[in-house]
Parts: structure tokens; C-alpha cells; sequence
């Protein structure tokens, strides 16, 4: 069964959280939606620079070059 992430997304760390523990994909629609509404063309990519951004930073912050590297290892679970 593929798993694809589809609401509470709002910053990169929920992406690489959910592609860790094996989502194939990841939807955040409010954000972009916010993003159209306060910015039009111009909010909706600013919203994508800043996610991509994120993702980016926390990737290299777990230590790991590309998503085939994410894991539920790269995950911390607290009580």
C-alpha cells in the first residue's frame, strides 16, 4: 500500500517526518492556499521556495544527501 501524506503539513519537517516513516508523497493545501490567497502567483512561491528551503536545511541537518537516504532510523519519538 502506497502512503501519501494528505493534511497537518505545514513545514519541512513534517514532509522528511512522513517520507521517513515511508509516505511516497505529502500534500499541504492550506498553506498553499493561504499562500494564493494573501499572495497570488507570488505567495504561492514564496511558500514553495520556503519549503524547499526546509527541506533542504533539516535534510542536511539528519545528515542525509537525498530522500532515498531518509529513514524511521533518521526519526526521533518521544514519549
Amino acid at each position: 500500500i502506497e502512503v501519501i501524506l494528505d493534511g497537518g503539513v505545514r513545514r519541512g519537517t513534517h514532509v522528511l517526518k512522513a517520507l521517513s516513516l515511508g509516505a511516497k508523497a505529502c500534500s499541504f493545501g492550506k498553506g498553499y492556499l493561504f499562500a494564493l490567497a494573501a499572495g497570488g502567483q507570488k505567495g504561492i512561491e514564496r511558500i514553495l521556495e520556503k519549503m524547499k528551503e526546509e527541506i533542504y536545511r533539516d535534510m542536511t541537518l539528519m545528515g542525509c544527501k537525498s530522500v532515498s537516504e531518509l529513514n524511521r532510523s533518521k526519526v526521533v519519538f518521544r514519549k
